[in-house]
């Protein structure tokens, strides 16, 4: 197996997590902006209700960027280097349905013509993977994703 592709996703996991938290920056800093420049009107109850949305939408991106660096800081921690018997963070699995990238949720992800899901250990999907090994089996969602490689 050539260890580029782990490495190349693990890259396209980086790009992934840096879009998320330069767009929920933007979001806070258009948030802050629309705030300072909300002038109260006489109208006090629509200044009092809009200043709180804006601070509701600064709050749930605050809480999207924390987020956002938490992966960033699991995707530095994470080694592609070597080959596991058994799945673990960082490891490509080849299903019979689906071949995994075990890193974070960041979705589909194309390399070289083929289509990877990035998923997280703590997934649904991705606890069931976790210690499995090539030859053995899963059920979710009313699929058997048979474990034919492990890298």
């Amino acid at each position: 197996m050539d260890y580029s592709i782990k490495k190349k996703l693990l890259l396209l996991c980086h790009d992934f997590i840096e879009e998320r938290i330069n767009n929920c920056q933007s979001a806070i800093d258009a948030a802050n902006n629309s705030i300072n420049e909300e002038t109260k009107s006489s109208a006090g109850d629509k200044y009092e209700t809009s200043r709180e949305m804006i601070t509701q939408e600064i709050k749930n991106n605050s809480a999207q960027l924390a987020e956002a660096i938490k992966q960033k800081q699991l995707l530095s921690q994470i080694s592609v280097d070597k080959k596991l018997e058994t799945i673990q963070v960082g490891c490509l699995v080849i299903t019979n349905h689906e071949k995994f990238f075990i890193s974070i949720s960041a979705g589909s992800l194309k390399l070289n013509n083929e289509t990877y899901l990035a998923i997280s250990p703590s997934s649904p999907l991705g606890r069931n993977l976790i210690d499995k090994k090539k030859g053995d089996s899963v059920s979710f969602n009313n699929k058997l994703y048979s474990i034919l490689e492990v890298y």
